[in-house]
């Protein structure tokens, strides 16, 4: 599965608590990303200083559902699961 378009669940629902560029104290859940794009694409994609945590994250229909409302539903349960 590739990312969905327009969807950015992966950087807003979890927290983060690896040290993003900009963030150095990683990202609370619910929080946007500050690399996440108007167009909900990451900027730091591919660069360097992409944490791990996020490029270990790949899209798969489990966490992402059918569309992005259920990839938030999804991923926001996780967090309060763990």
């Amino acid at each position: 599965m590739t990312c969905r378009p327009h969807c950015g669940a992966c950087c807003i629902a979890p927290s983060i608590s690896s040290p993003i560029p900009g963030m150095p104290n990683g990202k609370p859940a619910g929080v946007k990303c500050i690399h996440l794009t108007d167009d909900y694409k990451c900027a730091i994609f591919g660069k360097p200083e992409r944490p791990s945590v996020c490029d270990g994250f790949k899209a798969e229909e489990l966490f992402c559902g059918n569309n992005r409302e259920d990839a938030l539903r999804i991923l926001r349960g996780l967090e309060e699961d763990t």
